[in-house]
């Protein structure tokens, strides 16, 4: 009775030690990212390239749920790699605060946490919970000079596709860099019609959409880098759409509502592709279905 009593009493102290350090570790976490999660907040509201970051906390609290059983089940063993990664974390948010460069201070939280995990928890709870880590990643807009770097190539193909389709399509155009003329007006695919934002949007839900639809890792994989094409592909028509409403209807007709609803449903068909995808990906190594005799 008294060694159970004694297991019971540890048990109970280590439950309260857990809080108390969680406690701690939430109090530290806040003060030092407080203001940095109050600036994510307002380039998610503010930023349509990253609206859809208020939804990556929840998807990734998702992740931790559905895997809460097996992480029950895993023996907590710290892991002293964790403190160069956290010291990393923490490099990277001082570096960060001195250059005032948000997209590092922003990197430094996952980093941070993952070091956290690793130190206390142990490795094989940090490996059961990369997923959630990883995908927190969408969340943190990206700096300025990736931005230039990947928007101005976007922009060229988008341009480039679209004089080609309208081309073939009977119209008259002719492109100059990212201007598109046509007979009654010219078109610029600027850099927010570039196609990133919906590459990023595309991005993250098609690795929600791998990971729910497929169990091998290099189908999610394959799935998540179809993605990127589907979503380059779907912008460019997106422009080719744009520029026959300007050629019959003018430049009008290729503005305001009507821009932002092609917007819209170019989005939807890119993600019925990506669903088109998936299946065929999902019969890949399928042994076919065998008929019985009495065709049942």
């Amino acid at each position: 009775m008294n060694v159970s009593l004694d297991q019971q009493e540890r048990g109970n102290l280590g439950v309260g030690f857990g809080i108390v350090l969680g406690t701690i570790l939430f109090g530290l976490m806040t003060a030092l990212y407080y203001e940095i999660f109050a600036g994510l907040l307002y380039d998610w509201d503010n930023d349509p390239n990253y609206s859809h970051g208020f939804i990556v906390p929840f998807m990734s609290a998702y992740f931790v749920y559905e895997r809460w059983s097996q992480l029950r089940t895993l023996p907590i063993q710290p892991n002293m790699v964790g403190i160069p990664i956290l010291i990393f974390g923490v490099t990277m948010l001082i570096i960060g605060s001195v250059g005032a460069e948000l997209f590092a201070q922003r990197m430094s939280f996952i980093a941070v946490v993952t070091g956290l995990i690793l130190l206390i928890l142990g490795k094989r709870i940090l490996t059961t919970l990369s997923l959630p880590l990883v995908f927190l990643i969408f969340m943190i807009p990206l700096p300025a000079i990736v931005v230039n770097t990947i928007a101005f190539p976007l922009q060229i193909f988008a341009a480039q596709t679209a004089s080609f389709c309208l081309f073939n399509l009977g119209i008259p155009v002719l492109r100059e860099g990212n201007l598109i003329s046509l007979a009654g007006s010219t078109l610029e695919v600027a850099e927010a019609c570039s196609g990133l934002r919906s590459l990023v949007a595309l991005l993250a839900l098609g690795t929600v959409y791998a990971y729910f639809s497929q169990r091998q890792m290099w189908k999610r994989w394959a799935l998540v880098l179809l993605s990127i094409p589907i979503a380059i592909l779907a912008n460019a028509f997106r422009v080719t759409g744009t520029g026959v409403l300007a050629n019959y209807w003018g430049t009008e007709a290729a503005e305001g509502f009507y821009h932002t609803f092609e917007g819209w449903i170019v989005f939807v068909v890119a993600f019925i592709l990506l669903l088109g995808c998936g299946a065929l990906i999902g019969k890949i190594g399928k042994p076919p279905r065998r008929h019985s005799a009495t065709g049942l």
